[in-house]
């Protein structure tokens, strides 16, 4: 099968995240590299390029995320699924620090995903974000 996905897809994915990454919300017009189409059940763990499976990350994201669907709640010790952001809401998971510059689990798929992707972690993507948030850009409003 490939990893090829079709232009239209594509698209209809970049539109459909409104050309942000789906998990650190990072938009397209502020990465200077381009946000990369992922899925979200990996190829390797059974994913299908089916555009239900596909959505858009940021290289950081998905170089975290890697092939990984689940984590483990540093508050709980449970395994949970990591973040879909095709089908959960973003808010139900997650918010901003008071700061702006830190993700922070609200659920145990958000602090699984937190960790596991490490949102509040990479050094390069909190230098990014805090002066984001120094331009007035970030976080974003929704």
């Amino acid at each position: 099968m490939g990893n090829y996905i079709p232009v239209e897809i594509e698209r209809r994915i970049r539109s459909t995240a409104r050309n942000r990454c789906g998990y650190c919300l990072s938009p397209q017009h502020l990465v200077m590299a381009r946000l990369e189409i992922e899925h979200i059940v990996p190829l390797s763990k059974g994913g299908s390029n089916e555009e239900s499976n596909l959505w858009l990350a940021c290289p950081i994201c998905n170089r975290h995320k890697s092939d990984k669907t689940t984590g483990i709640d540093p508050d709980t010790g449970e395994v949970v699924f990591l973040f879909n952001p095709r089908t959960q809401v973003w808010s139900e998971h997650f918010r901003w620090s008071q700061d702006g510059i830190f993700i922070v689990g609200k659920t145990p798929i958000g602090r699984a995903t937190v960790r596991v992707l490490q949102l509040s972690d990479d050094p390069d993507a909190l230098i990014v974000r805090s002066y984001w948030v120094m331009a007035g850009w970030h976080p974003p409003k929704d």
